[in-house]
């Protein structure tokens, strides 16, 4: 996902139903956007808070790396639930937008724009956001010509123009052109689309059987194509022809076909008809081995850990896949475990982590008003500037109302946020001993998102 994420602000990990240390986990990336008009930061900025954030920015966490990622995705979210955001938090987002139609993942108000930091993580990002609004087509067309202008000559797109295409960055960008109603077949340079530029990342006939379908962050001479978890995850929703928020579709009648290699298939890349269902199906697999969710291995260790972020962006492909039912355990998965990354970092509320959970939860056709017994709505809600309007008590988007709390008893199944995990009690025999075991949540560190927009699979995937 976005580097912003990667190298933005920590957000504390669940402890898994097993009782694993869990990941660290960060938010996604983000960039700034510009006004409608084209104004400078310095006369479309808000106004800062007495903690040094921007009044209008959802979070209390430094901006640096994912301000305009949590911003977009937190205006999504919101968006999706019927909650009109407040003015500034709108203005904000379109404030950090340049002039050329790019965004950086941040800039601080009156600092002029900088080629070299726009990113296309953030930019797209931000173009989801305001086209889920509505009625910012002057910024969207600027920021897709934008990204058109700096399509790389395989198709593909990188973090920071002018380096190398990745996966994760190509897919990002995907979603974002396919919200503005653009055909990623149509989007090319010489004669390489889009697409092409998504499927010279993923692994096909000739690679080994249990990476076919998975996708790479980024080719490396001399370093054998590895699948990695993150850019796998973030390639479907692009290769299935979706963008956020997903929309549920009909179920499809079977699991998602494996990339087939028998009969001397050829050895190039994954035709665009069967991207979607090999990932899917690569995906579908690591889910059911790892026991419905994902894991990663964090710098210096040997142990793998829940990955949050590629666990919710797998189930949002699945479903814009058409495969509900196999993203179904994952998302109760989530409902049981993910809480503490969404309201626990080290700056409360992380925002972003939050809002991926509220599109997964509505994908998945669970109440994000009752999460896990969290109510993810309201703590989106008040990790920003107060909204317009949201939805009145009785109204079926709101199942809880305005101000409920933020965690209650568990009712998706799994267990809850809330609760102390796995408190039992062990009666000795014949003595009538009482044994009382707790497991304990681990508090990981907080690390920053990898550098690059995408990192490989040893390394914490929220550092993406």
């Amino acid at each position: 996902m976005p580097t912003a994420a990667r190298l933005g602000a920590a957000a504390l990990a669940g402890a898994l139903l097993a009782g694993t240390a869990a990941a660290p986990a960060l938010a996604d990336t983000a960039t700034p956007s510009p006004s409608s008009s084209a104004s400078s930061s310095a006369s479309s900025a808000s106004p800062s808070s007495t903690s040094g954030v921007p009044a209008g920015l959802y979070g209390k966490g430094d901006p640096q790396y994912d301000g305009v990622w949590r911003q977009s995705l937190a205006l999504i979210a919101l968006q999706q639930e019927k909650v009109e955001p407040a003015e500034a938090a709108v203005q904000w987002l379109l404030g950090q937008q340049c002039e050329d139609g790019g965004w950086p993942s941040y800039r601080a108000e009156g600092t002029p724009c900088t080629p070299a930091t726009e990113d296309t993580n953030a930019t797209s990002m931000a173009v989801q956001a305001l086209t889920a609004l509505g009625g910012h087509q002057q910024p969207v067309t600027r920021a897709t010509d934008w990204l058109r202008a700096h399509q790389n000559p395989d198709g593909s797109w990188a973090y920071n123009p002018g380096a190398p295409g990745d996966a994760n960055s190509t897919a990002v960008v995907l979603n974002g052109l396919l919200a503005a109603g653009l055909d990623p077949a149509q989007v090319a340079v010489g004669g390489r689309s889009g697409w092409d530029g998504l499927a010279s990342f993923q692994l096909g006939c000739a690679t080994a059987a249990d990476q076919r379908g998975a996708f790479l962050y980024q080719p490396a001479a001399g370093v054998p194509a590895t699948a990695d978890t993150i850019a796998s995850a973030q390639a479907l929703l692009a290769a299935a022809g979706g963008h956020l928020p997903v929309t549920a579709t009909d179920r499809k009648d079977a699991p998602p076909k494996a990339l087939a290699c028998e009969g001397g298939q050829a050895a190039g890349p994954v035709a665009h008809a069967d991207a979607a269902e090999a990932d899917a199906a690569w995906l579908t697999a690591r889910l059911a081995a790892d026991g419905q969710r994902l894991l990663a291995k964090t710098p210096g260790s040997d142990t793998a850990t829940p990955a949050y972020d590629s666990t919710a962006w797998t189930v949002l492909g699945l479903v814009a896949a058409g495969h509900s039912a196999e993203a179904a355990s994952a998302a109760d998965w989530l409902a049981g475990n993910a809480f503490p990354w969404a309201a626990q970092g080290p700056d409360g509320t992380n925002p972003a982590a939050t809002a991926t959970l509220v599109v997964t939860a509505r994908a998945a056709k669970l109440d994000p008003y009752n999460f896990g017994g969290a109510n993810l709505v309201q703590l989106l809600v008040d990790s920003g500037p107060k909204p317009k309007s949201a939805p009145a008590v009785g109204d079926p988007q709101a199942t809880r109302a305005p101000g409920s709390a933020i965690t209650e008893p568990d009712e998706n199944s799994g267990f809850s946020a809330g609760w102390l995990i796995g408190v039992g009690l062990l009666v000795g025999v014949g003595a009538g001993l009482l044994l009382s075991l707790n497991r304990r949540r681990h508090k990981p560190a907080s690390p920053a998102e990898a550098p690059a927009p995408g990192t490989p699979d040893d390394q914490p995937e929220q550092d993406r």
